[in-house]
């Protein structure tokens, strides 16, 4: 194998740019070859960013109102807080909603439909990310069952799930899971790797011919650091696994044999330490956490790749206005949907 593009590889401050204006909750990114990025956007919708910087929101036609509050902790845990986000075959945009407690399927002129909300005839849960497979299948996380997620920030508590839906319906696949955040898979989608969020790792998965998950592990460090609060993941094209730390925000890569490297590092480390012992001592308060967040990407939540030829990283957050960017060394994986909108 050739060498890693990724060792030696430094981000310039300097080289830094910003797209997108005004934005509120950018958690999750997809782009299209065209330059078109969609942002997910708290005020229930996404947010389409031209390549030229042209901004268009976006916002549900659901049948029920949900407010936005201006409120710090209230605009993060109610209403309708669009997370993960992913391309339906047709061009329609599959939504995580994180606040209604369901997965959504929107049109891009605004009409929203409830694919499911429940499994099994109980609540599904907070749903977190959703991703589309060369199959169609769909992989959902459940990040916990406790309705204000806050009350999950603590070290001991698995009720994390993934859930597949294919033409057999909605099945939990896996369970046991710590803050169950993104998933991705591999290029020839032989394995899926989870982030666990409180878990402080990536596990992942062998997926089997019928989209069953066996071999359970951990990929990488059993835990990455101070401030482990992983969050948003993305491969490459060279096998390395892009990812993010919210709270702490730090953006991170696990090499294919495992190391971990630190790309960038711009939490207050002193309330990152204070971060980190109040959750080991099940002692999170919203007070605290929302004093955490800074740099170019407050909260930093999710990598995408994008640009014409995936070589564009752009990052996602939870408190940010805009969208940060920088050149890659290496380009992205492409996603399942990067081909396809040539076909529609």
């Amino acid at each position: 194998m050739s060498r890693n593009p990724i060792k030696g590889f430094s981000i310039d401050p300097d080289e830094i740019r910003y797209i997108g204006s005004d934005l509120q909750r950018p958690e999750c990114i997809l782009a299209e070859p065209n330059g078109t990025l969609w942002s997910a956007d708290a005020r229930g919708g996404v947010m389409r960013i031209a390549a030229d910087g042209a901004q268009e929101i976006i916002t549900q036609k659901l049948s029920e109102d949900f407010t936005v509050s201006a409120d710090e902790v209230s605009r993060f845990t109610a209403g309708t807080l669009p997370n993960g986000l992913a391309f339906a075959r047709n061009g329609d945009i599959l939504i995580s909603n994180f606040g209604t407690d369901r997965l959504e399927r929107m049109k891009r002129t605004g009409e929203t439909e409830v694919l499911f909300d429940t499994i099994d005839g109980t609540p599904i849960g907070k749903v977190n990310f959703v991703l589309r497979d060369s199959k169609d299948r769909l992989w959902i996380t459940i990040t916990t069952k406790v309705k204000n997620w806050i009350d999950a920030l603590v070290p001991d508590l698995d009720d994390g799930y993934i859930a597949r839906y294919d033409e057999g319906g909605i099945h939990i696949v896996a369970d046991g899971l710590h803050f169950t955040n993104e998933v991705r898979m591999d290029r020839n989608e032989e394995f899926l790797y989870v982030v666990q969020t409180t878990g402080g790792n990536v596990l992942r998965y062998r997926v089997d011919e019928n989209g069953d998950l066996h071999n359970r592990e951990v990929f990488g460090p059993s835990r990455l650091g101070p401030g482990a609060f992983p969050d948003g993941i993305a491969f490459d094209s060279y096998g390395n696994l892009w990812g993010t730390m919210v709270y702490s925000d730090k953006l991170w890569v696990i090499t294919p044999d495992g190391e971990h490297i630190t790309l960038l590092d711009e939490g207050d480390p002193d309330l990152v330490r204070e971060l980190d012992e109040a959750f080991f001592n099940k002692s999170v308060t919203p007070e605290l956490l929302f004093r955490t967040g800074r740099g170019i990407a407050p909260w930093m939540a999710s990598v995408t790749f994008g640009g014409s030829d995936l070589g564009t990283v752009y990052i996602g957050s939870l408190k940010g206005t805009t969208i940060p960017y920088f050149r890659s060394p290496v380009a992205g994986l492409p996603m399942v949907h990067w081909n396809e909108e040539e076909q529609r």
